[in-house]
């Protein structure tokens, strides 16, 4: 009896594990399907650019979106450290770090602190920090070259994402930068996380110290457009008020100077996205990195050979199958098999290729028979549990150690049941957003397979249904339970999708078929709103906005009556002055849920 009791334990506990995990897979496949998603709706604004290029009344002023001031001037390189003090004055009142040039290591360790309290850096010691580090970056390679003979480990880290937790993690864990202690940051220490500022500081700051011993690799999120949709540019806005302007001026071309790739020992190649089948290195060497200032550029540059060079080293992702093909998800680089990798180690004589860029649950992974190593830094990425984070540390063999580790702040209060519900509520109320956003296409999508009208489909149509209107390539019979409604019979009523969703502050001059392009649109249009916002004031003319809506919706084929967006934009121009509070405006126009539901 005892035994057959264990036993029933132990198959009741494995299938629950096994549910776990499952319900754990498909959570962290919402989330990263959304975010590709929306990374090709990123990189497809460049077509729509070009297309204002083409069709805008007034050419010559489109053609100045990339060189106005709300796609920031560089600061001007004369401007010397004690300029900067004579402009901007540091009241009493400050109690942050103040710095000195040369930094020392005690600065870096007032910073740290500062960090670890949540103070800020005054805005003086920003622009200084940049404008130094502007200069030191300068006079480095496109492809830096290190040895492991200087020091027993270097140490690489992958995608920070601007969570300073993780990277004070790391520093605890594994020391902080030093001539012992080598480290290579492979890109995109910016964007998502809300602390993106203080880990280039640090990062800057180290680098100042140790310029021959910390390193850094531009990514993908080191870009001017990225950081408008993903959070970079309001975080910079909203901590430093007076001065933003400046910084991101400032930034942006320093992330133009990040080289692009680092190779230890002649073996190893260390990039932030992958490779293709055009992979060059000796031609990317040769690049002039600083001209390729965003992956979203003026029509000269958009098209030509070195942005495609640098699209595929930033976006590219591994993948089992051989050959090199578009990366239809990302909407940028390709996906590159193992025939591709042996092909350039050929050419090369190279062993191994370190490569972040991607999520992955562990921190890290392993494919092309041991060649391709991913490392994913960011720890709780998508949601607080959601994954490990981790760094590898290489020998003077060449032999990578991985180091794993995760954050907790509130995972440990936790059991696993709760943690996976956390993830899974986070990610369905994403998959919701998404779904509402497409409602009239859904709707239609179903009518085809509803021909009575009844209002229900089998669930196989259903899923059908909802993979050729969102194409997130999402196991939808099993998410079917968390997303519709079934009848007795096992049919769906697909309207119950979106029975617990709704449009956020309404405005009642908004057609339904507009404002849920508008809803859609949202992030892309505020995008273009923001670069043609040319003194930043968060307000465009009437004129400019329609105009821009008009060649948007020709841009995307959307059918939407000129008039309904005329009368919506004069009902929200409140005072009368010809000018729109965009931002406000499109706020109304985001997806809210009646009702959450509690995470079982």
């Amino acid at each position: 009896t005892v035994i057959r009791a264990a036993i029933l334990i132990q198959k009741w506990y494995r299938l629950t594990m096994a549910r776990l995990e499952m319900r754990r897979r498909y959570s962290l496949s919402i989330f990263q399907s959304i975010e590709y998603a929306d990374e090709q709706d990123q990189l497809q604004l460049s077509n729509f650019f070009t297309f204002m290029l083409d069709h805008c009344t007034h050419p010559d002023s489109v053609s100045q979106i990339f060189t106005s001031p709300s796609a920031p001037q560089v600061v001007d390189e004369d401007l010397s450290l004690k300029e900067f003090e004579k402009k901007i004055d540091v009241p009493d009142s400050y109690y942050g770090p103040r710095l000195s040039f040369p930094l020392t290591v005690e600065d870096a360790n007032a910073l740290l602190h500062a960090f670890r309290n949540e103070q800020l850096l005054h805005a003086r010691y920003v622009l200084q920090l940049l404008s130094e580090t502007r200069r030191v970056l300068k006079e480095m390679p496109n492809i830096t070259h290190l040895s492991t003979s200087y020091s027993k480990e270097i140490t690489v880290c992958g995608d920070l994402h601007g969570n300073l937790d993780d990277l004070l993690l790391i520093f605890y864990k594994n020391g902080l930068p030093s001539e012992q202690n080598r480290y290579v940051f492979n890109g995109d220490f910016v964007d998502r996380g809300k602390n993106s500022m203080e880990i280039l500081i640090i990062l800057f700051a180290f680098l100042l110290i140790y310029p021959n011993n910390l390193h850094l690799n531009r990514g993908n999120h080191e870009d001017y457009i990225m950081n408008l949709r993903y959070g970079f540019t309001k975080e910079v806005s909203k901590k430093y008020k007076d001065h933003w302007k400046q910084i991101l001026s400032l930034l942006r071309d320093v992330f133009s100077w990040l080289p692009l790739a680092t190779i230890i020992d002649s073996k190893v190649l260390i990039l932030h996205g992958g490779i293709s089948d055009t992979t060059d290195l000796d031609f990317l060497n040769a690049l002039e990195r600083n001209k390729v200032r965003d992956h979203i550029h003026v029509r000269v540059i958009l098209f030509s050979f070195k942005n495609f060079v640098i699209l595929d080293i930033l976006w590219s992702d591994p993948r089992s199958q051989n050959g090199c093909t578009p990366n239809k998800c990302r909407g940028g680089g390709c996906y590159f098999g193992p025939d591709v990798t042996a092909k350039l180690f050929e050419r090369y004589n190279l062993k191994m290729l370190i490569r972040s860029h991607e999520f992955k649950p562990e921190g890290y992974e392993i494919s092309h028979d041991g060649k391709v190593i991913t490392i994913f830094s960011a720890s709780n990425y998508y949601e607080e549990g959601s994954n490990r984070g981790a760094y590898i540390k290489l020998n003077p063999e060449l032999t990578p150690r991985f180091v794993q580790y995760q954050v907790s702040k509130f995972t440990r209060r936790q059991n696993l049941r709760e943690r996976v519900g956390t993830i899974e509520s986070s990610a369905l109320k994403s998959l919701r957003e998404k779904i509402y956003a497409h409602r009239s296409e859904l709707i239609s999508a179903f009518a085809h397979y509803d021909l009575n009208g009844t209002g229900r489909i089998s669930v196989n149509d259903w899923a059908a249904a909802m993979e050729s209107v969102l194409q997130l390539e999402l196991p939808w019979r099993m998410l079917r339970s968390q997303l519709a409604q079934m009848n007795p019979d096992g049919e769906v009523d697909f309207m119950s999708c979106f029975y617990d969703l709704k449009m956020g502050q309404p405005i009642k001059e908004a057609q339904p078929a507009l404002a849920e392009t508008l809803c859609r649109y949202r992030k892309d249009l505020e995008i273009i709103f923001n670069i043609i916002d040319k003194d930043h004031s968060g307000l465009i003319s009437l004129e400019e906005f329609s105009q821009t809506w008009r060649l948007f919706t020709s841009h995307l084929g959307i059918d939407i009556q000129d008039d309904s967006i005329d009368k919506l934009v004069l009902s929200i121009d409140y005072n009368k002055d010809g000018h729109i509070d965009f931002n406000e405006f499109l706020e109304a126009f985001h997806v809210v849920h009646r009702l959450e539901k509690k995470a079982t």
